[in-house]
């Protein structure tokens, strides 16, 4: 049997209930990891992640967490220390949309609940993985999942464009902290992608087609392939790439001034 990208690692995979976070899971599990489901709400989702998981052969820990909710972050990271011993990759997902309010109308709730889960959620799950890698020695691979949107904003996004702005920034700061520790801290960020963010998309075939059209591919991405670059990234073939973000969009950001 050939050796996994990923054999003996441990992975925390935050949201990885569904989309993204899900695909990710079955791939790190397909390399030779074994993997920490995170849920908000969606147990049964995060049931068919394990299933996956398992049927990999790999193990899994499934743990219900809010991440923008400090003590379960470290409910969540305790739990998959007394299951596992050790969390080697730490990949945070989890995420809310762009409430499509402009600042005007944008309530403070919104704007809370954006920031609390993307950019709060995120700085809680990496300091405690910090923490736990620099007390193990270092290394170790934190990959955060950014968007097009960490450098291309919309109107309407203002909740969703700074979070993932403020990410993008707390992972090139990550970066040159950890250098020393040899923890690798990157971006992934797509474009659009066949997810429940585009759920309306999925099950509208010509609304599909008419919000692909900016997209130089003329498609969206599916979770997939998007995983399967998040192996690169957790794995040792990316030792060397730190504090980069990682664009997989079809072409999309370069295509925004053709026209202009």
């Amino acid at each position: 049997m050939t050796a996994g990208k990923l054999d003996g690692k441990v992975a925390i995979i935050t949201g990885s209930d569904s989309g993204i976070g899900q695909a990710t899971a079955v791939e790190f599990a397909k390399e030779g990891a074994d993997v920490v489901v995170n849920y908000l709400e969606d147990a049964d989702g995060a049931a068919r992640t394990r299933e996956g998981i398992e049927q990999a052969g790999r193990r899994a820990l499934v743990v219900q967490a809010d991440i923008s909710d400090e003590d379960q972050v470290g409910s969540l990271f305790d739990e998959a220390v007394q299951a596992f011993g050790v969390v080697d990759i730490l990949m945070n997902n989890a995420g809310v949309d762009a409430s499509g309010s402009p600042v005007a109308e944008l309530s403070t709730e919104v704007w809370d609940k954006a920031i609390r889960t993307n950019v709060y959620g995120a700085f809680f799950c990496c300091r405690r993985f910090v923490q736990l890698r620099q007390a193990a020695g270092g290394g170790g691979k934190i990959i955060n999942v950014t968007s097009v949107h960490e450098e291309n904003p919309n109107a309407g996004g203002a909740d969703y464009d700074c979070s993932k702005g403020a990410v993008r920034n707390l992972t090139r700061t990550l970066a040159l902290e950890l250098a020393p520790h040899r923890i690798n801290v990157n971006n992934l960020a797509p474009g659009m992608v066949l997810t429940p963010f585009n759920q309306a998309a999925i099950d509208d075939p010509k609304l599909l087609e008419e919000q692909v059209q900016s997209i130089p591919w003329k498609r969206a991405a599916e979770p997939s392939e998007i995983a399967r670059l998040a192996v690169f990234l957790a794995s040792s073939d990316a030792d060397y790439v730190t504090g980069a973000s990682y664009v997989m969009d079809g072409g999309l950001m370069w295509n925004l001034g053709q026209g202009a």
